[in-house]
């Protein structure tokens, strides 16, 4: 490979660089803030600096060497598609996501890419949003941590990563323009988390802003997105990129804190900038600031680019997507497939496999490992014969013969693998679907082979979650294969004959019905808007809370071993932080991986909490009868809420019940601990309900005494009624006489000491 010369400015440590750009005119700045074309931004030569490359790579390298684009409309260079994150996601494995990473870094540097635009780690509101395939989880918990291990195993490589969609971008319809209105507790609590763990633990080199407005304000010129939360609470250092052509205003961008506009090309936003500069609009110290944190994106520029082995990243995709893949249901022990066996594989997937997702994001694969061609090797080597009938087509319209044909090879089989799915067509980049629903023609199929077949085993490959009514009690099992890139079929393969022991589990709750989802309600929105009107009740937080039952929970994952888990140790210290320990033993006969989860269940606080809440969990692998000790750590925030009114994260005190669970809907041990949490005392004022001044902890006790309560017996219902009023309110309708004084003292006296 060609060699690329080290930059000549070091900009992490050389003092004169501010210095250096304070000298550059202020015309030449503001043509720096936008890429020079699609891909690069503008070299800065009066530093030295050459221009850095973007790439898309949430789950493979989309780098473009020849024609640009950002819908993958055009080639992109070979590079290996590795499972796209809806698959790492139900991995629940920081490892996966860190080998993922490192992986795609490598092919990074081969190919002169810098910035690789990934992970993206939006959060699953709604089982429809067409880029489901491309996010982790319906949990920022579980999507921070992987979203964690993804950025530092990419940037242990050198190049360095764009975390997106920062914020709320939950949907593809109207994602341009739809405005996400979100309570601030419910933006603390669910959408932000996942960033700010990245930001915070793992320092990536650029934050992407998203299409999407928040609450009215464009996320690519929200200062308080940008500025006040992931610059001044998180401490973010690295630059804030525009997602392709979001940019309206770029003045209002960059005083936002947006730093980079991408794609290049917008001479008449160069001319705004220019403008306000001379108006005094734009101070020149924002603009060097902004320039110095484009300057500093020249430190992922490597000295040399290295190969790549493309044969070993495809071991490594198939290792990857053998962690991932979900055993949903395994009746009568069906899976794994006995030696012998003869098997009719049925389904055009199996020829034809669903391995990624469209849009940006589309991976030009290397290889494909052709699922019909994996079992048929394996099924030679034990003895088992293999008929295939492609059973329909992959583009929905109905055949009869297909089916027909499909229940011959049915008639003669001992077990029945059908392979169905989502067309790539019907989810992607910029749709979202308007059901949960397989094709009709898929289901009329399970419905004819599985009516013939002895055993009936159903491969799933698509980017969300589809629904399993109708057809799930009609087959024996139910693997959910998600979309496994480009050695899924290998993986697949392995799976089904017991050489790997399935090991994934749902990042996402399956409903039974669309209807039933707590998004269903306010999904896509109307009129420009989309309300969050489930607030913290995403996804399993609604279904645990509500007693709402789910075709298969979050969590839920099926093995061919067994395990257990003791009853857990905690330990709590005198910060409150929490530390849980338990045994898991193998119980079964076969080598396997378990994944521990941890929850935390409360309803200490004034606010509404969900029923339980992941706050830690960790995989392990252990040989038949071998046992291992799990210590998962609960850092005093896991047991905090975002207290709007005191804008800030808040332990009430109280009761916490520590669960160890099988998913989020079965708790397996359980353990209460109590908490001394915050006690946070605020001065009261006339305007303060009533209600808080019969709890305020410092004079609470003197307020019935000063309202002549004391040894008055007040019914619930007037206490209910009075608390809500503020203390002026109250004395205007009692004509309590109070003096003025007395009230004057109180308030005193409540002041934090």
């Amino acid at each position: 490979m060609t060699n690329q010369t080290q930059t000549s400015t070091d900009i992490t440590t050389d003092g004169g660089v501010k210095e250096s750009i304070a000298g550059i005119p202020a015309e030449r700045k503001a043509s720096l803030l936008s890429g020079q074309n699609f891909w690069e931004t503008e070299p800065i030569e009066e530093l030295g600096l050459p221009a850095v490359t973007l790439a898309d790579g949430t789950y493979g390298l989309r780098h473009q060497s020849g024609r640009h684009d950002h819908l993958a409309m055009f080639n992109s260079d070979p590079a290996t598609c590795f499972p796209p994150g809806v698959a790492i996601g139900s991995s629940w494995d920081p490892k996966v996501a860190a080998q993922l990473g490192s992986a795609i870094g490598k092919e990074a540097l081969a190919q002169g890419v810098h910035i690789v635009l990934g992970p993206g780690i939006n959060i699953k509101r709604s089982p429809l949003c067409g880029r489901n395939f491309e996010y982790y989880s319906e949990d920022p918990y579980l999507t921070g941590a992987l979203g964690t291990a993804f950025t530092r195993g990419l940037q242990a490589e050198g190049p360095g990563v764009s975390v997106k969609h920062f914020a709320a971008n939950n949907q593809e319809t109207n994602r341009q323009t739809i405005s996400a209105d979100v309570d601030e507790r419910t933006l603390r609590e669910i959408y932000l988390p996942a960033f700010e763990r990245v930001v915070t633990e793992a320092q990536p080199a650029t934050v992407m802003a998203a299409y999407n407005k928040v609450n009215g304000v464009f996320a690519s010129s929200d200062p308080w997105l940008l500025t006040d939360v992931l610059r001044g609470e998180w401490g973010f250092s690295g630059a804030v990129v525009s997602d392709w052509n979001a940019i309206t205003d770029r003045v209002a961008s960059l005083r936002a804190g947006l730093d980079l506009e991408m794609p290049g090309g917008s001479a008449g936003h160069d001319e705004d900038v220019r403008a306000a500069l001379l108006s005094g609009e734009v101070k020149e110290s924002e603009l060097n600031a902004t320039v110095a944190r484009l300057a500093a994106l020249a430190k992922y520029i490597p000295e040399t680019r290295t190969d790549v082995n493309y044969e070993a990243h495809h071991q490594i995709a198939r290792e990857l997507a053998a962690d991932c893949a979900v055993l949903l249901k395994n009746d009568f022990q069906t899976l794994p497939l006995k030696a012998g066996l003869r098997l009719a594989v049925i389904g055009e997937f199996a020829e034809k496999p669903r391995y990624q997702g469209g849009g940006s994001a589309h991976v030009n694969a290397t290889r494909i490992d052709q699922p019909i061609d994996a079992i048929k090797t394996i099924a030679a080597e034990r003895g088992a014969s293999v008929t295939y009938a492609p059973g329909f087509a992959i583009d929905g319209t109905g055949n009869p013969a297909l089916i027909d044909e499909a229940q011959d090879a049915a008639r003669q089989c001992d077990v029945a693998v059908i392979f169905a799915g989502l067309d790539e067509r019907a989810e992607s980049e910029g749709i979202d679907r308007n059901n949960l629903d397989l094709p009709a023609n898929q289901v009329e199929l399970i419905h004819a082979v599985a009516a013939i077949a002895p055993r009936t085993v159903v491969i799933l490959s698509n980017g969300g979650v589809v629904s399993l009514e109708g057809w799930h009690d009609d087959v024996d099992a139910i693997l959910e294969a998600f979309l496994l890139g480009q050695g899924g079929g290998h993986a697949i393969a392995n799976i089904l004959f017991g050489l790997t022991n399935p090991s994934g589990h749902l990042a996402e709750s399956i409903p039974l019905r669309l209807n039933d989802h707590p998004s269903s309600l306010n999904f896509p929105g109307e009129r420009g808007h989309v309300r969050y009107g489930e607030g913290v009740m995403v996804g399993y937080r609604y279904f645990s809370t509500f007693d709402s039952p789910v075709r298969y929970p979050f969590g839920h994952g099926l093995t061919y071993t067994a395990f257990t888990s003791s009853a857990p140790r905690v330990q709590i210290t005198a910060s409150e932080d929490v530390t849980v320990g338990l045994e898991v033993t193998n119980t079964g006969d076969s080598a396997g991986k378990h994944v521990v989860q941890v929850y935390v269940s409360t309803e200490a606080g004034p606010v509404r909490r969900p029923a339980r809440e992941l706050r830690g969990f960790e995989k392990v692998y252990l040989e038949p009868g071998e046992t291992t000790t799990v210590s998962i750590d609960l850092p005093r925030r896991a047991f905090a809420y975002w207290d709007i009114q005191y804008s800030r994260w808040v332990v009430a005190p109280g009761e916490y019940r520590i669960q160890v669970c099988q998913d989020a809907a079965t708790v397996l041990h359980e353990e209460q601990i109590m908490l001394v949490g915050d006690k946070i005392i605020t001065e009261l004022t006339m305007e303060t309900p009533l209600g808080d001044w019969f709890e305020h902890p410092q004079v609470g006790a003197q307020v019935n005494d000063a309202l002549g309560f004391t040894g008055v017996e007040i019914s619930p219902e007037h206490l209910a009624m009075m608390s809500s009023m503020t203390m002026t309110q109250f004395i205007n309708i009692s004509g309590a006489p109070v003096p003025a004084e007395t009230l004057a003292r109180l308030m005193r006296d409540s002041r934090p000491a």
